[in-house]
């Protein structure tokens, strides 16, 4: 399923990106600064389900997601404002919009969003064990992280917890911490340029820069300093 995320601000769209990944893992998120690169997106794939800022510069959230009904008669869009507005919110149903949320975001609202539209009920349900691990990990993921000791905080056998965390979320723990780690490095990357790319590597829990950028460079296909570089 491909999901575009359209907000001017960059550290809203990493909290989209951090807040409905661990639900939907397999959802393939796209995310946009406004309204032109969300629709250069759209050109080159179809896009299922939008969540769009309403006021950004340029072409307005209601005006894009005019366009993607134009282009997408069945897709889904879900409005996200800092304003409770009635005009908004008629204007949102008049272009079809399926869901109206207001930021500050709160999780549990976002999640029960993203229940409507998850194709797998399967990942919007996990078990309270994966629920805390998983809840150990964005919250310690700079720090030394393996299943043993992740196992050891939640008091469950480290193997029922791999195999548990594995069915669940559909990656094995340690990809998922890896994979985690790597988005919270393009966040730093992009918003702390004055941090070096080995500050980086540590401050998200890679404790050898070597293992980092090889490990960064084979899951993006560019370095670090590549992916600095070019502002993605």
């Amino acid at each position: 399923m491909n999901v575009l995320l359209v907000d001017d601000e960059p550290m809203m769209l990493e909290q989209l990106k951090v807040m409905i990944k661990p639900l939907c893992p397999l959802w393939n998120l796209y995310p946009a600064v406004d309204g032109s690169q969300a629709m250069h997106i759209i050109e080159d794939l179809p896009i299922h389900l939008a969540f769009l800022d309403i006021e950004m510069p340029g072409k307005s959230g209601l005006e894009l997601a005019a366009e993607l009904k134009q282009r997408y008669p069945n897709i889904e869009i879900v409005i996200i404002t800092a304003h409770q507005d009635f005009d908004y919110a008629k204007q949102s149903i008049k272009v079809g919009v399926a869901e109206y949320l207001t930021k500050p975001l709160i999780e549990s609202e976002l999640k029960e969003v993203v229940k409507r539209f998850a194709n797998d009920v399967d990942f919007m349900n996990y078990s309270q064990i994966v629920l805390r691990a998983l809840n150990i990990v964005h919250d310690k993921y700079d720090e030394s992280l393996n299943l043993s000791n992740v196992a050891s905080m939640i008091h469950v056998n480290s193997s029922y917890l791999s195999r548990r965390f594995s069915d669940e979320v559909g990656l094995s723990f340690s990809e998922y911490v890896t994979n985690y780690r790597i988005e919270m490095a393009k966040n730093l990357l992009r918003s702390n340029k004055e941090l070096s790319v080995s500050d980086v590597a540590e401050q998200v829990g890679f404790n050898r820069l070597h293992y980092f950028s090889t490990t960064f460079k084979k899951k993006l296909g560019m370095s670090p300093k590549e992916f600095r570089e070019k502002g993605d």
